[in-house]
């Protein structure tokens, strides 16, 4: 077990090893990870989180690299975490965005974690928020939350983020696709990317005209047009979020926070529950639950509740 007093001074002090072994520690669920959470969670700041998502391809890691740029002009102390796909054969994070990022690495007020999905739905990897929370111990100003970017059901990061920055770009195919619900209805922030290329102008437009339609009631999120590769344009997103981040009212942000620390609440009392529902029920056992349901000798409800009992001591009977 690693030395919790230690490794929490070293994250407190934002020393770079410190924030990494906690990372792996809580990422890895390894022993002393949630005595590490503990001493940890009353130092967490108010840092701002920006959850940046959209399609593969929509340039959200150059956009991530230039942004930390102009984020450090400002003497912003940073922290990014980069969601990646998982490789099937290790676990690991496939892409690893951080390679876009490396002109930042020898930055010691920029730390940027690749992390891998392993399974988890919503585009967002299981020990995001715990990263999260890491990182505001550690007294990052800004915490950048990229998206693993796989379509429409990255809404997942609109329950930690306390900004949302959906990137779109002109040529994506179908342009009535880039406006179906789901990432479209969480956006604080749109960011035109590859403004450079034929049809920007057009999916502007086309983008006001749906906002005006489906929010008359309502401010309308701002459009700033990027073109990442070249650093055009990320001067005035950086101000559009300042100026986004001013906007809002405290008791909004507030809410915003209340929802990581509810999802956070959840993903740890379902991991628990399932960690007693392993060590209550053996394999062997399991599997023969899954021969009876198979074999139609019981249904799956009912073999459900049988386990839970277990754990409860009474049957549940729940409304459905």
């Amino acid at each position: 077990m690693p030395d919790k007093t230690g490794l929490v001074k070293g994250v407190l002090s934002g020393k770079p090893r410190s924030i990494a072994r906690a990372i792996s520690l809580v990422e890895n669920n390894e022993e002393g990870a949630q005595e590490l959470l503990k001493g940890l969670f009353p130092h967490r700041g108010e840092s701002l989180i920006l959850g940046i998502t959209g399609a593969p391809g929509s340039g959200k890691s150059t956009l991530v690299d230039q942004l930390i740029g102009e984020l450090r002009a400002k003497r912003k102390k940073i922290g990014i975490v980069a969601v990646d796909p998982s490789s099937p054969f290790t676990g690991g994070a496939i892409l690893g965005d951080r390679i876009r990022m490396m002109r930042h690495s020898t930055d010691p007020d920029v730390f940027i974690r690749s992390m891998a999905t392993r399974g988890h739905l919503g585009g967002l990897a299981k020990a995001t928020g715990e990263a999260i929370s890491i990182f505001e111990a550690a007294g990052k100003d800004i915490i950048l939350v990229e998206t693993v970017g796989v379509g429409q059901d990255e809404v997942e990061v609109v329950k930690l983020a306390d900004l949302i920055l959906v990137i779109l770009t002109p040529g994506a195919g179908d342009d009535i696709q880039i406006f179906k619900a789901g990432i479209m209805e969480i956006a604080d922030i749109f960011v035109l990317n590859k403004a450079d290329t034929p049809g920007a102008n057009k999916i502007e437009i086309q983008l006001k005209a749906m906002l005006e339609l489906g929010l008359k009631d309502k401010d309308l999120p701002p459009v700033v047009k990027t073109v990442a590769t070249e650093g055009r344009g990320t001067e005035e997103l950086v101000q559009a979020i300042f100026n986004l981040r001013a906007k809002k009212e405290r008791a909004d942000l507030a809410a915003r926070r209340k929802k990581l620390i509810a999802w956070m609440l959840r993903d740890i009392t379902q991991e628990k529950l399932y960690g007693l529902i392993n060590r209550a029920v053996k394999d062997s056992e399991f599997e023969r639950y899954v021969e009876k349901i198979f074999n139609r000798k019981i249904d799956p409800y009912t073999a459900a509740d049988e386990i839970v009992a277990r754990l409860t001591g009474k049957r549940l009977r729940e409304k459905r």
